[in-house]
């Protein structure tokens, strides 16, 4: 039997002794950082440690509480009841990782708000049935707060649902040391990356609504560690994914070729 290894996951704030102890006690929990900052490799991280099966649910702006719970569908002759994610989840004793959670529906709230209480109960309308949460099922979700504003933020009230854990980029040995066993590249040019990556953060000035994210990093490693030339790579998987506007890009293109 082939046994999946562990994904690679670097420890920063305690994060995964806050997860287990969230875990324990029924406690919903909720994931604040910028995007790719490690969010979905925590969580991934964690599911295999606690031998969990993980449900990934991508929400956007159509995820409605539908998309989650169930819908009938026609099989032949027949009219059949699917369960969707949440209540599979909810069934199973899964985790259920909602990703980008405020880019979903307002309904999509709703239909968790009775599995985040002391309740740990999922409402099927549809149905009519009442579903208890298996006593091994785990509600995460992760928002942006730099990212999602207005109608996209999150209601107190909702927020204080969770437990919350905050994530940023890393310091910079620890974020070198993450691209390196990542990718295998460099020590020296990992840390190169990071310094460029630490330079584009600090131009708050350019208005970028991202920055470069550790995955972008990753990505700009593999590329160098396959061959490509260093300064083509920084620039297709560091700087084109920031902003489409000229002026923009070239300064950053700059940028990077002097620090390369």
């Amino acid at each position: 039997m082939l046994v999946k290894s562990a994904p690679y996951y670097h420890e920063t704030h305690k994060e995964s002794e806050v997860f287990y102890h969230a875990f324990q006690n029924h406690l919903p929990l909720l994931l604040k950082g910028p995007t790719g900052t490690g969010k979905s490799r925590f969580v991934e991280f964690m599911a295999h440690e606690l031998d969990k099966k993980l449900i990934t649910v991508s929400c956007h702006e159509e995820t409605s509480s539908t998309d989650l719970i169930g819908r009938f569908i026609i099989k032949g002759a027949e009219t059949v009841w699917i369960d969707g994610p949440l209540t599979a989840a909810v069934r199973e004793g899964a985790i259920l990782y909602l990703d980008e959670i405020a880019e979903a529906r307002p309904d999509v709230i709703v239909a968790i708000h009775s599995l985040t209480d002391h309740r740990r109960e999922l409402f099927i309308d549809k149905l009519g049935e009442n579903v208890k949460a298996a006593s091994g099922f785990m509600l995460v979700a992760s928002f942006n707060p730099g990212y999602q504003r207005g109608f996209k933020e999150l209601k107190p009230s909702t927020r204080q649902r969770f437990v919350a854990i905050s994530f940023d980029y890393p310091i910079p040995e620890v974020e070198a040391d993450i691209i390196v066993n990542e990718t295998e590249l460099d020590w020296d040019s990992a840390k190169r990356l990071v310094k460029i990556a630490g330079k584009i953060r600090n131009l708050t000035e350019l208005g970028l609504a991202e920055t470069v994210s550790t995955r972008l990093l990753i990505d700009a490693a593999k590329l160098i560690k396959s061959g490509l030339p260093k300064r083509l790579s920084v620039n297709v998987a560091m700087v084109q994914p920031l902003t489409d506007e000229p002026q923009t890009l070239e300064a950053l293109k700059d940028l990077c070729d002097l620090m390369i």
